[in-house]
């Protein structure tokens, strides 16, 4: 399915990312490396077995990453014009490798673009759980989407 047009995304709809995507360890190391965080809770198990965790946890930047990454299918795909900003960006549970995540996306918000006559601002509001129905992300992205051509 391609992304949804501005005219598309009435507030109050929601859009599930209809798949999930199991976390590896290797997701983490390497997305630690391409960022140059070498935190050790994100990357020396030994060193995370003595925190609260027990167990390395995924760098909370790839969970974002992914929870909005998900959507992009079926919500922004050739629609999108530009991301504006995020909001409101929590983590209230860990992901750990071999969790696997869903994810929802809900309009919270939209409006005419005043500058742009051919797109709208979008407030999407994502929300990504684990296996157990935990809630692990969630944010609120504005984002620039282009209208229906005439």
């Amino acid at each position: 399915m391609s992304g949804l047009w501005f005219e598309d995304l009435a507030e109050g709809r929601e859009i599930d990312a209809e798949w999930t995507r199991t976390v590896t360890e290797a997701d983490n190391v390497q997305f630690c490396g391409m960022t140059m965080n070498v935190q050790k809770l994100h990357l020396d198990a030994e060193f995370a077995s003595h925190t609260e965790f027990g167990k390395p946890l995924v760098n909370s930047l790839y969970t974002l990453g992914l929870m909005i990454g998900m959507s992009v299918h079926n919500l922004t795909m050739g629609t999108t014009l530009a991301n504006l900003g995020m909001t409101d960006v929590m983590f209230p549970a860990p992901v750990f490798a071999g969790d696997t995540i869903s994810t929802l996306t809900t309009v919270v918000a939209r409006r005419e673009s005043k500058s742009r006559p051919d797109a709208g601002i979008v407030t999407f509001r994502h929300v990504a759980k684990n296996q157990r129905g935990e809630v692990v992300a969630r944010c609120d992205r504005q984002a620039l989407m282009r209208k229906k051509p005439e």
